[in-house]
């Protein structure tokens, strides 16, 4: 183990030359693959990062700086190939995981390893080493290539296995309960439900599963003609009986280190939420390759943070008169999705940086509240409005429509720009020492509560 006196000796060892790469994939991969293994290596011999000394935590932040500006550089160059190598030269599609796992195998040393990320999560966030910002720069790059990003985006628009094996339940019975969703169909509605009402419906990486499975089997049973989201009646004794949309993320869950950078924060935007957007893709499919259908987003009480994420993503809002939006962001510390991109398109940059920057919240009945909802009503008249909403949207010519103005509103090619800085600042926010404090404080302030995991 390195000890406090050796680590002056240990940072001159470390401080060897970068390698230069510009060479062969497979030359400047063998010198990745060296560098960051001896790093690796003084890695290994220090305490656990609760253990260390100020001294070897300073070590530590320098050998993980150190390895990602090269990781960076090797990327830069190799980022379309590697992905080819991957996907068995762009004739395979696979998931965000499987992807960042399977360049941790073929090019060691440019992602973390299954084994290294399972021990990060063993740990509460302030603890881990932080090496979903690894991940964050792999993904950057390979979203910013103008080969490897769109066959990504397209790759993610697939059905998961999950939806495809309960398709035929769902067909014959019209219901499915997902653990954190409730989706049912009736009268070619598909009523998507959020039921993680101990949280008040705060995201989690249960719910961001359950979700697109839910999106999923809309998109896909033909007796479905559009979709409504909305959220279900609450157990917290705060809002006891009454419907609440959704919290944003589970800020205890984050302080705990159990939501995912890949499985939540990047899943849900290239995801389900995507999804909602361009659709599902069934390769053969005709006319097209994509099934889209379009979707109502129904406002009870809040839409915190990823809640009002959602809305942008709707094609009809309809707000009870007596509920708020809000994107905590400055709160919480972490990028609130596309919400800056999507905001900006909705309600210009003066509001968006009103909401985002300085958290302003959105009250349904304000005039400002009407550039993101359709529709304010009364809350006795939320079940009839919502159902109206729906039926009006449930028209072969919407379909073409809505997909003609998401081509417009949000053209492919910009949204995976936004979406490779999103992939970048999102990981090392993640592990900023202002969000890892939010997190501690909130945390601390809710533990008598466990039903609470929101900012709410």
């Amino acid at each position: 183990m390195v000890t406090v006196s050796a680590v002056g000796s240990t940072e001159q060892q470390w401080r060897t030359p970068a390698p230069v790469f510009g060479g062969s994939l497979l030359g400047d991969a063998n010198a990745l693959m060296t560098c960051t293994a001896a790093a690796e290596k003084l890695l290994a011999e220090l305490p656990a990062k609760p253990d260390r000394s100020p001294d070897e935590q300073q070590l530590a932040a320098e050998l993980f700086r150190d390895q990602r500006r090269v990781r960076g550089a090797f990327l830069r160059l190799h980022a379309e190939r590697v992905y080819e190598v991957l996907t068995g030269e762009l004739r395979e599609q696979r998931s965000l995981s499987e992807l960042v796992f399977a360049a941790a195998d073929a090019f060691p040393g440019l992602t973390p390893t299954e084994a290294q990320m399972a021990a990060e999560r063993e740990c509460a966030q302030a603890d881990k080493e932080g090496r979903e910002i690894d991940q964050g720069i792999f993904f950057r790059e390979i979203l910013r290539s103008p080969v490897a990003g769109p066959h990504l985006l397209q790759a993610m628009l697939r059905p998961s296995q999950r939806a495809r094996s309960l398709l035929g339940e769902f067909g014959r019975t019209g219901l499915v309960e997902l653990g954190t969703v409730h989706l049912e169909r009736i009268d070619g509605t598909a009523h998507l439900t959020l039921c993680n009402g101990r949280f008040l419906n705060a995201e989690d990486n249960q719910l961001v599963e359950d979700v697109e499975t839910a999106v999923d089997l809309a998109l896909l049973d033909d007796r479905v003609r559009v979709g409504v989201l909305r959220g279900g009646r609450m157990t917290h004794p705060r809002y006891q009986g009454r419907r609440v949309f959704c919290a944003g993320i589970n800020l205890v869950d984050l302080h705990q280190g159990r939501i995912s950078y890949v499985d939540f924060l990047l899943r849900r935007e290239l995801g389900y939420i995507h999804k909602l957007i361009r659709g599902v893709r069934v390769d053969d499919g005709w006319p097209r390759p994509l099934v889209e259908k379009p979707w109502v987003a129904a406002v009870d009480t809040f839409a915190i943070g990823g809640g009002m994420q959602l809305l942008f993503a709707a094609d009809h809002v309809v707000a009870a008169a007596d509920s708020y939006l809000s994107l905590p962001a400055a709160q919480e510390g972490i990028v609130p999705g596309m919400a800056n991109l999507r905001l900006t398109s909705l309600a210009g940059a003066r509001l968006s940086r009103q909401v985002i920057l300085s958290g302003r919240k959105l009250w349904a009945h304000e005039p400002e509240a009407r550039l993101v909802c359709d529709e304010v009503v009364d809350p006795k008249l939320m079940d009839a409005t919502v159902r109206a909403a729906a039926e009006r949207l449930a028209t072969p010519a919407v379909v073409a429509n809505r997909h003609m103005i998401n081509l417009a509103e949000e053209p492919e090619d910009r949204f995976r720009a936004y979406a490779a800085e999103f992939a970048f600042e999102q990981a090392l926010r993640l592990y900023s020492d202002d969000v890892i404090d939010k997190v501690d404080r909130f945390s601390a302030a809710t533990s008598g509560d466990r039903r609470t995991g929101s900012g709410s």
